[in-house]
C-alpha cells in the first residue's frame, strides 16, 4: 500500500496537485487583494460603499457555481480532462491581464469582472480535480488524494492572505507588484497543468446541452435520483453554509467581541485554515484508507460542541474602553479568554476537515464513473445554494433582527446538529449497503 508521501511524488498526483494548489493560491491573492485595495482607498470610493462592494464580490465570485456548474461538468465528462485543465489555466492567464489592466488603471468595475470571472474559473475546474482523483489514484489511495488536495487548499488559502497582504502593504499604492504577483501565479499553475497526464474520457458521445439553467435543472434531477450520492451532496453543502456562516462573520467577530485589529482577523482565518489542514491530514491517519463514517460523525459532533465552546469562549472577553483595536501581541497578553476563542478556531477547522475529506471521498467512490463529473458539477450547485442560503440567514440575524453574533453562532450550531443527526442517520444504512455491494 503507497503511504501519503509516495502518492504526493507520483507523476499521476503532483502535477494535479501543485496544479490544484496554485489554482486555489492565486484565487486567494486575487480575492483578498481586491478587499484590501477597496477597504484601504487604493481606489477611490466613499466608506460608506465599502460593505455593499464586499457583498457584491462575494455574489459576483459564487454566481457563476449557479450559471455554468451543470454545463462544466458535462463537458468534463465529455472531453480529455488534462487538456480541459491545461484550457482552464490558459483562461487564468488571460483573466489575470484582465485584473493587471483594472489594478493599473484604477478601475473597480473591471476587477469585480475579472472577480467574477475567476469565479467562472473555479467553476469549470471543480468537476474536474474531483473527478479526475479516481482515475489517477487507486481506491485505497482516495482518502489520502482528498486529503492532501484538502490540505493544500488550506495551505494555499493561507498563504494567499499573506501573500497579499504583504504585497499591497509593501508596495505602496504602486498596484505592479499585485499584478505581477497574480500573472505569475497562474503562468506557474500553467506549467504545472503541462505535467498531468492524459486522462480516458468517460462519455465521448455526450451531446452537451448549453441551455445552462435547463442542464442545472437536469444535473440536480439525475443527482437526486442516486439516493446515497444525493444524500452525500447534501452533507457536502451543509459543510458551507456552515463555514460561510462563520468565516464571513470572523471580521465582525473580531471587530466587536474581540476589539482586534485586522491583523487579528487575519489571525484567526489563519488557525481556521491550520485547523482544517491537521483535520484533512488526520482522517488517513485514524480512519484508514476506505471512506468512513465514524469520522464523519466525529465531525459533525465536533462542529456543534465546538461553536457553542467558542460562543462561551466570546463572552468571557473582557470589556474593551480604548478606541484603538488590539493588535496580535495584545491579544496574546490579554490571557486565557482570547486563548480559548482561538483554539475554538482551531477545534473547528479541524473538525470540518474530519466531516469534510471522507464525504468528498464517497462522493467520488459511489457516483457513476460516466457521470462523476456531473455529480460533481451537482455538488457544486448545492454548496452554492447552500452559501447563498447562510448570507440570507445571517443577514436576517444580524441586520433584521439586530441579534449578537453569538446568538448566530449558536443557532447554527443547533442547525448543524438537527440536519447532520437526520442526514447521517440516512446515509449510515445505505452506506452499508453500498459497500457490501461493492465487496460482493
Amino acid at each position: 500500500m503507497e503511504n501519503k508521501e509516495h502518492i504526493l511524488f507520483t507523476r499521476r498526483f503532483l502535477p494535479m496537485f501543485l496544479t490544484q494548489f496554485f489554482g486555489a493560491l492565486n484565487d486567494n491573492v486575487f480575492k483578498n487583494a481586491l478587499l484590501l485595495v477597496i477597504t484601504y482607498g487604493w481606489i477611490n470610493l466613499q466608506n460608506s460603499h465599502i460593505s455593499t462592494l464586499n457583498n457584491l464580490a462575494a455574489l459576483l465570485f459564487i454566481l457563476p457555481y449557479f450559471i455554468f456548474s451543470a454545463t462544466a461538468g458535462q463537458i468534463a465528462d465529455k472531453y480529455e480532462r488534462s487538456f480541459l485543465v491545461r484550457m482552464i489555466k490558459i483562461l487564468e492567464i488571460l483573466i489575470m491581464l484582465i485584473a493587471t489592466v483594472g489594478f493599473l488603471t484604477g478601475n473597480l468595475w473591471l476587477l469585480l469582472f475579472a472577480l467574477f470571472l475567476m469565479g467562472t474559473h473555479s467553476t469549470f475546474f471543480g468537476p474536474i480535480k474531483y473527478a479526475i482523483l479516481p482515475d489517477i489514484l487507486k481506491p485505497q489511495e482516495l482518502i489520502s488524494g482528498n486529503a492532501l488536495f484538502q490540505s493544500g487548499t488550506s495551505i494555499a488559502i493561507l498563504l494567499g492572505m499573506i501573500l497579499s497582504a504583504a504585497v499591497i502593504a509593501n508596495s505602496h499604492g504602486n498596484m505592479l507588484w499585485i499584478s505581477l504577483t497574480v500573472v505569475t501565479i497562474a503562468v506557474i499553475g500553467y506549467c504545472c497543468s503541462r505535467a498531468i497526464l492524459k486522462q480516458p474520457v468517460s462519455s465521448p458521445k455526450l451531446d452537451i446541452d448549453w441551455n445552462f439553467f435547463r442542464t442545472s435543472f437536469k444535473t440536480l434531477a439525475y443527482a437526486r435520483s442516486l439516493p446515497l450520492v444525493f444524500i452525500i451532496l447534501l452533507g457536502n453543502s451543509w459543510y458551507w453554509f456552515y463555514g460561510a456562516t462563520y468565516l464571513t462573520q470572523i471580521a465582525q467577530m473580531t471587530q466587536q467581541n474581540l476589539h482586534g485589529s485586522e491583523n487579528v482577523v487575519s489571525l484567526l482565518l489563519t488557525f481556521f485554515s491550520v485547523g482544517i489542514g491537521i483535520g484533512s491530514l488526520l482522517c488517513r491517519k485514524i480512519g484508514g484508507d476506505r471512506p468512513n463514517i465514524k469520522i464523519v460523525i466525529a465531525g459533525a459532533i465536533g462542529l456543534t460542541v465546538c461553536a457553542f465552546y467558542l460562543v462561551i469562549s466570546l463572552s468571557f472577553i473582557p470589556p474593551h474602553h480604548s478606541s484603538q483595536y488590539l493588535s496580535i501581541a495584545d491579544v496574546f497578553q490579554l490571557g486565557a479568554a482570547y486563548y480559548h476563542v482561538m483554539f475554538a478556531i482551531i477545534l473547528l477547522g479541524i473538525c470540518g476537515g474530519f466531516y469534510i475529506v471522507p464525504l468528498y471521498t464517497m462522493m467520488q467512490a459511489f457516483a457513476p464513473q460516466s457521470h462523476r463529473a456531473r455529480v460533481v458539477a451537482a455538488n457544486n450547485i448545492l454548496n452554492a445554494l447552500f452559501m447563498v442560503s447562510s448570507a440570507v440567514f445571517s443577514i436576517i440575524i444580524l441586520s433584521i433582527l439586530k441579534l449578537d453574533i453569538r446568538i448566530l453562532f449558536s443557532c447554527t450550531a443547533v442547525l448543524s446538529a438537527i440536519f447532520t443527526y437526520v442526514l447521517l442517520k440516512k446515509l449510515k444504512p445505505k452506506l452499508a449497503s453500498a459497500q457490501q455491494s461493492l465487496e460482493n
